[in-house]
């Protein structure tokens, strides 16, 4: 299932993927969960906020079990960081059919929207919708490089924009959510393990930077006369990587624009996206704090530390076959439901190299079907 996924949305040139929410590319991967849904009878549903369901079974009698993740990608991302847990998610439900299991509870495949916020610059957009965790005004307002609007985007695509919004109907409908994903890092490459559960999700953010000046021709002007905006950006790419040192967390700066962006031309603005992320909230908004002077700095997304419901962890964990059990730096639907009071688990799928958000993301075959063997025990064990 990962190899007819594999051509949508591939840059030849690096093996990357490039698949931003509501583009052509992801909505091809929209119709192919469609169709991989009425391939196993599962009724498929798209809420008001673009997220997609497909169901065994009727949640209106009785809220279900659901899994699964996102098909949208970060810019010349991998091939297993969101379609990894959407593939293993109808596996699993494959995996229980040959069992003859009847679950006693309806089951759930779920595929939500701009989970990475590649074109939007809001992650998780789609759950923090869902929940009211992101007010719509703001949603449609965003635009992403082009200059196009959420709103337009999503009326280009058929949809209805302005219905956007907390949906209490579809969240009645999740009674618990169990997320599978690699991993994006080492931790099981460490604990010698092929699967683990997550024990909490980190606290992380992103802020936008931006550096005021003067534009200016490159060759005549004076460098007293110089007022350069690329100067203070410097400097804050330089701290920011001192200060993560100092405060133990991590930051990274991988996004910029410049404007107007001459190679002859001196900058009259220079914007700068942050992400920080670390074990302590007070930690990371210390960082941001100590880089702020000489910007004007906007927080762009803010999710506060999730630590994943212990009942329900170890229940996952002891069912997927008593799987070690380790915390996230990454950000993940998962952690948006859990915040919103929908219990919610993780299952990490081993990653040999720990590399994510790039083309040499990997994970085993052999690693990958297990996963699915543990989440079909996890989704029957829940069922009950």
């Amino acid at each position: 299932m990962l190899e007819e996924l594999a051509h949508i949305g591939r840059d030849a040139s690096t093996n990357g993927y490039v698949r931003d929410a509501w583009s052509a590319e992801e909505l091809e991967l929209r119709e192919w969960f469609r169709g991989e849904a009425g391939k196993r009878g599962l009724d498929t549903r798209e809420d008001r906020n673009g997220n997609l369901w497909a169901w065994w079974g009727d949640p209106s009698t009785e809220p279900g079990v659901v899994t699964g993740s996102h098909l949208d990608s970060v810019r010349q991302g991998g091939a297993y960081d969101g379609p990894l847990g959407v593939v293993s998610a109808f596996q699993a439900v494959d995996l229980l059919k040959q069992r003859g299991v009847e679950p006693g509870r309806p089951i759930g495949v779920a595929c939500f929207t701009d989970e990475e916020g590649a074109r939007f610059g809001v992650p998780t957009m789609g759950s923090r919708l869902l929940t009211g965790m992101l007010e719509p005004e703001r949603a449609l307002g965003l635009r992403d490089d082009h200059g196009d609007t959420l709103a337009e985007v999503m009326a280009r695509a058929g949809r209805e924009p302005y219905r956007l919004g907390r949906d209490e109907e579809t969240l009645a409908h999740i009674g618990t959510f169990v997320e599978l994903h690699v991993e994006q890092g080492r931790g099981l490459v460490e604990q010698g393990a092929a699967v683990g559960a997550a024990s909490a999700i980190w606290p992380h953010g992103r802020w936008r930077f931006d550096f005021s000046g003067e534009a200016n021709h490159a060759g005549t002007t004076r460098l007293e006369d110089r007022d350069d905006p690329m100067l203070g950006f410097a400097r804050m790419v330089l701290e920011a990587r001192a200060a993560a040192g100092r405060h133990g967390v991590v930051a990274t700066v991988g996004k910029v624009r410049v404007s107007p962006n001459n190679a002859n031309a001196i900058p009259g603005l220079v914007s700068a996206w942050l992400d920080a992320r670390g074990a302590e909230e007070g930690d990371v908004r210390a960082l941001v704090a100590e880089l702020s002077e000489g910007a004007e700095v906007s927080e762009e997304s803010w999710t506060p530390v999730v630590d994943f419901e212990a009942g329900l962890r170890d229940r996952v964990a002891g069912a997927a076959g008593g799987v070690p059990v380790l915390p996230t730096g990454a950000g993940h639907d998962a952690g948006i439901l859990a915040s919103a009071g929908v219990p919610s688990a993780m299952l990490f799928v081993r990653n040999p190299s720990g590399v994510s958000h790039s083309p040499h993301e990997h994970a085993e075959d052999d690693d990958c079907a297990a996963g699915v063997r543990a989440l079909a025990d996890v989704l029957e064990e829940l069922c009950r």
